[in-house]
């Protein structure tokens, strides 16, 4: 049995948050928490927030001992990309491309 939170459209490259899930990936929730706490790291603050909806969902829902519980699959999915121009020289145009993520974070027992 495992429990998780997913965190969608976060205004963050899924590259950028793949580079913190695999610092917590197989972790206890305690030790991800830790690690979490710090990372400095713009995605870190958002999976901290996941990692304890994750954990609370397990507690909560599936009676869970929170003691036990580790971070057993973790990933980043792309969202939708939001695109934008910026003017360049001579009337062009290029384009922004401001990338986003569906963080998933499943916890399980031990």
């Amino acid at each position: 049995m495992e429990a998780k939170a997913v965190l969608k459209y976060a205004r963050i490259s899924p590259r950028k948050v793949q580079i913190v899930c695999d610092l917590i990936r197989g972790k206890s929730v305690a030790e991800a928490t830790a690690i979490l706490m710090a990372t400095p790291k713009a995605a870190s603050e958002l999976m901290l927030k996941v990692l304890k909806s994750a954990a609370a969902n397990a507690e909560n829902n599936h009676q869970m001992d929170p003691e036990k519980l580790y971070v057993s699959t973790t990933y980043a999915a792309p969202g939708p990309i939001i695109k934008r121009i910026m003017p360049r020289a001579q009337g062009r145009a290029y384009r922004i491309n401001k990338r986003t993520s569906h963080i998933t974070i499943a916890v399980s027992e031990r």
